[in-house]
């Protein structure tokens, strides 16, 4: 065992205890001192300029020196108020010469075309079918029913008698005459000459204007490629049609006079025929309110 004096351990505690209290002393000193060292370095750091910097986006934050933008009133007018289409035009059918398949639901009318409408030129199997229409429509049995009822009363044709077979024979020539001339009108000749047959509507002006455009489309036609010409099929087509029927008409009279006569007549028919086209969309319009 060491045995140490009592006056060597005070000695030893004496001389620790000074040097403990010193290094904890300058310890705290130390901490003290770097605490605002480390604030200042903070404070004088330059921020990063990738960083955001919120002062950067706040308005007090601008450059006094940078103009300000001036305001769009534009801009402003369109965020105030909403965005109002303008109305479209309201485009309304065109009213005046629309034509109807039939005229009075009777008389057909597949020949006309409408005002202001321009139409392809027809082929030859649409014109045959277009006369084929005319000739064949219930309506032409009654055409002809009168017509023949009219030469009948009139003995224009002495030789065909008079009662129930003078009437049937009235009416087959009637019939033929008719058929005939629609052929070679609406067909066979405007196909030749590259015609128009179809029947275009003015569908404007005052009534003497009108009804002799009507009267005048007898002399004046179009052509398949739209132009005007002489309406060669009208005239031309009717003539020859009356010249057919010397076929079948007895040849005991002036056949000449007979051929002129049955010519003026189809002529006549045919103008008629364009005064009703011309006039009928008017009257639809005024009496039936355009649903026929």
């Amino acid at each position: 065992m060491n045995f140490q004096l009592p006056g060597e351990s005070l000695e030893r505690s004496q001389v620790l205890f000074p040097i403990v209290f010193l290094s904890i002393s300058l310890g705290s000193s130390f901490a003290r001192a770097q605490q605002p060292v480390a604030l200042a370095q903070a404070w004088q750091e330059p921020q990063d300029p990738a960083s955001p910097n919120p002062q950067a986006t706040t308005p007090s934050a601008q450059d006094p020196t940078q103009p300000k933008a001036a305001p769009d009133p534009k801009a402003d007018a369109d965020k105030k108020s909403p965005t109002i289409e303008s109305p479209k035009p309201k485009i309304e059918p065109e009213e005046e010469g629309v034509q109807t398949k039939r005229i009075l639901w009777i008389i057909p009318n597949y020949r006309s075309v409408s005002a202001n409408t321009y139409l392809p030129p027809q082929s030859f199997k649409e014109k045959f079918w277009l006369a084929t229409q005319d000739s064949f429509d219930y309506s032409a049995f009654i055409y002809a029913g009168i017509f023949a009822g009219t030469g009948m009363a009139g003995k224009s044709e002495p030789d065909f008698g008079q009662g129930a077979a003078g009437y049937g024979i009235y009416f087959a020539h009637t019939f033929a005459d008719d058929t005939v001339e629609n052929y070679m009108v609406e067909a066979v000749v405007p196909t030749l000459t590259k015609e128009d047959p179809r029947y275009y509507t003015l569908g404007h002006g005052g009534f003497f204007k009108r009804s002799g455009y009507a009267l005048s489309r007898l002399l004046i036609t179009r052509t398949d490629s739209g132009k005007r010409t002489v309406n060669v099929s009208e005239v031309v087509g009717a003539g020859a049609a009356s010249g057919i029927g010397n076929l079948y008409y007895p040849s005991n009279q002036n056949q000449f006079v007979k051929t002129y006569q049955r010519w003026l007549s189809q002529m006549l028919q045919d103008g008629f025929g364009n005064l009703a086209k011309e006039f009928w969309p008017d009257v639809n319009r005024a009496l039936f309110h355009s649903k026929y």
